[in-house]
């Protein structure tokens, strides 16, 4: 007796009831590995970035000072999974690449790496090592006065099974928020 079962995009027909170590081995030879590769790449559960500055986001950035930008470090890690589709296995881990910040004020960054986190030790007027930006206008104009900064993180699957290896490049993450830049003018009075 045939039955047929759903496994991601495809029906395989199988033998209803229990399968022998040959029919398993036959079944296996039959399944494509890209299969199970979209199988293990779907399994993927990729966090969302979470979106960093300093500034810190909840307070104005400024007018040619520079900004600091990164993404949580727990948002930028490895993450593996596998999938098994009659005896073949694969094993899939992602890899976050870089991530590509939109600025809102129609400038971009690309970075290779996560961002450095601000801290006091570099000083107040210190650029990034790695992921920074300097505004070169306030954000008065725009809708609810702030701009829309988004940051899209890229990720490349490396997978390996069924003595086969390759890559799955060009999955994204993305998530924006709102920055509000301020012009600081001094003012000297005598």
């Amino acid at each position: 007796m045939m039955g047929l079962f759903s496994a991601g995009k495809g029906i395989f027909p199988h033998a209803a009831g229990k399968r022998s170590h040959k029919a398993k081995a036959d079944a296996a030879q039959h399944v494509p590995v890209k299969l199970v590769v979209q199988r293990a790449v779907e399994r993927l559960k990729l966090p969302r970035p979470v979106i960093r500055t300093s500034p810190p986001e909840d307070f104005r950035q400024v007018v040619r000072v520079p900004t600091w930008m990164w993404v949580e470090r727990g948002t930028w890690a490895p993450v593996t999974t596998s999938a098994t589709v009659d005896g073949v296995e694969v094993t899939a881990t992602a890899r976050p690449r870089k991530a590509v910040w939109s600025m809102g004020d129609g400038g971009t960054v690309e970075c290779l790496g996560p961002g450095t986190p601000y801290s006091d030790s570099y000083g107040p007027r210190a650029s990034s090592p790695d992921c920074g930006y300097i505004y070169q206008r306030a954000s008065l104009g725009e809708p609810k006065g702030a701009f829309t900064v988004s940051v899209r993180v890229t990720w490349d699957v490396e997978w390996h099974g069924n003595g086969q290896a390759g890559v799955v490049p060009g999955l994204v993450m993305a998530a924006e928020r709102q920055l509000v830049v301020d012009e600081v003018q001094a003012v000297v009075t005598r």
